[in-house]
């Protein structure tokens, strides 16, 4: 099985992180909130036996730096285009779970000619709703209470708690693991301001704050799936069945045995959809979008405002 190999590269002075497995025409993995690139290890050793599978560490997350700065989706999109032009990566397929299916729908956005196809898994950016969890964390005042109650111990036990529901065959192990590997890093004074930047992006206290359900109707010339955990109470399953019907000719996928990470709770079942999604379908056109300005003039019919109203 390919070695899912981790890399640093210096971008604009700062370490960045990735890895990478495999080789033949690339896919790019980005992970989510609290998430990193070792997430994706599982589906990565996968989908290597056919494509270069690259997975960065987005800024503030993982091992890679994070710097006081931008954390917006279109700042992690900016320096995953960055990356991947530093490794001789000019387009790829793009996947993107929960937050990284947000970045992968700004990549596209500011980046179409680099994408021959998109996944979005669980992802953000499709509707207001959100677990709670989120909601709270991006109340005023989080930053100090994490650096209170994220000690080692209390990570070790739910570590361990999860190991054992795991054994016992219970799926939700796996979510408890996921919880102790993302709060690990936070308990640096540095990751837990990125990760709170990067969650107050896109969440209030009122739920997601960030959609692109007015710009859906843009991957009509992009090869789309869209797969959900059918257990998910993170972000609700009807954002995907609601992206797949604004999604001209996108395929929608569920998988019974995941919540919200896929990637860790049914990877076998992902990685199958991504290689069925990608084995199905070409890559779109380097100049599908070349002219913006044609697609939204036709999407975007002008009216002459009568000048009266406006006196």
């Amino acid at each position: 099985m390919a070695e899912f190999e981790e890399w640093e590269i210096a971008l604009h002075g700062r370490r960045a992180i990735y890895r990478i497995a495999g080789s033949g025409p690339p896919v790019v993995l980005i992970h989510g909130m609290l998430n990193s690139s070792s997430h994706w290890q599982a589906v990565a050793r996968r989908l290597a036996a056919q494509y270069t599978v690259v997975a960065p560490d987005l800024i503030g997350h993982g091992d890679s730096a994070a710097p006081r700065g931008d954390y917006s989706l279109g700042a992690h999109a900016a320096s995953i285009r960055d990356l991947l032009a530093a490794i001789g990566i000019d387009r790829a397929t793009i996947v993107g779970h929960s937050l990284g299916g947000g970045v992968a729908m700004q990549f596209f956005y500011q980046f179409p000619q680099r994408v021959e196809r998109l996944a979005l898994i669980s992802s953000g950016g499709l509707g207001r709703e959100v677990g709670p969890l989120l909601r709270t964390a991006a109340l005023p005042g989080t930053s100090a209470l994490l650096s209170l109650t994220i000690h080692p111990r209390l990570l070790g036990a739910i570590r361990e708690a999860g190991t054992r529901m795991r054994a016992r065959g219970m799926g939700s192990g796996a979510y408890l693991q996921a919880i102790a590997r993302a709060l690990r890093p936070l308990q640096n004074a540095g990751a837990r301001e990125a990760f709170l930047q990067t969650l107050r992006a896109v969440i209030d206290a009122r739920g997601q704050r960030v959609s692109a359900t007015d710009r859906l109707y843009l991957l009509e010339a992009i090869p789309t799936l869209i797969v959900w955990g059918e257990r998910d109470h993170t972000i609700p399953l009807e954002h995907g069945r609601a992206a797949h019907r604004a999604v001209p000719h996108s395929q929608f996928r569920t998988l019974p045995a995941a919540a919200h990470f896929p990637n860790l709770e049914d990877p076998d079942g992902l990685a199958n959809a991504l290689l069925e999604f990608i084995a199905a379908t070409e890559p779109a056109p380097a100049d599908a979008l070349a002219d913006w300005g044609a697609v939204l003039a036709h999407r975007s019919p002008r009216t002459r405002r009568d000048e009266r109203a406006l006196v």
